[in-house]
């Protein structure tokens, strides 16, 4: 899907600060949930120059709000400026400087419509962990790099970061709880639904 002039302005400075950006198929992808959610809330994992999250913005309801964590605080200010050149007003997107694993714990239990993860991929199963915990039910986790450059189907692939996104995907396909589907968009993005189930 073609991008506008704005999101595709934030990929030279991702590439200036080292950042590799999701794809514009990838993001439309994103975007699709948060507007089928309506979404009113969603967290951001790895905010990069603000090209995935715009993204999401622009799927989310009017009002809702984009919590964004990065542990670089250059690649916030500079997301900022992408936001603030859509055109989002300052109050849509919080931005939250640390890493995710220190920040994840202290946001609020089954309040977000979804999450997307796209920082260390050495904590993708950490990061699950907390998303199904913030998750509402209904709500959508998704994954970005989840073929990882086609190294997690060769199984000849040791290192720790595609061995890290392979057991991911099993750990979310046995999990009863989540409904997934692998979307072969750009380098892979995994997105899996939060079942409801009923109070016992």
């Amino acid at each position: 899907m073609a991008e506008d002039d704005i999101p595709a302005a934030a990929r030279p400075r991702a590439e200036e600060v080292g950042v590799a950006p999701i794809g514009s198929g990838g993001g439309a992808a994103l975007r699709f949930p948060a507007s089928v959610l309506d979404a009113r809330a969603v967290v951001e994992i790895g905010t990069g120059t603000g090209v995935s999250g715009l993204w999401l913005l622009r799927g989310m309801r009017s009002d809702g709000v984009l919590t964004t964590v990065d542990i670089e605080a250059e690649h916030q200010r500079l997301a900022k400026e992408t936001f603030n050149d859509a055109g989002i007003p300052a109050n849509r997107a919080r931005t939250i400087a640390g890493a995710g694993l220190d920040v994840l714990p202290r946001l609020t239990d089954g309040h977000y419509d979804s999450v997307f993860c796209d920082g260390d991929k050495r904590e993708y199963a950490a990061y699950l962990a907390e998303a199904l915990r913030l998750l509402r039910p209904g709500g959508v986790v998704a994954f970005d790099n989840a073929l990882w450059h086609d190294r997690v189907a060769d199984p000849a692939q040791r290192d720790e970061e595609t061995v890290a996104i392979r057991d991911l995907g099993r750990t979310i396909a046995d999990n009863e709880s989540l409904v997934p589907v692998l979307l072969p968009v750009g380098d892979g993005l995994l997105v899996a639904k939060k079942v409801w189930t009923p109070e016992t």
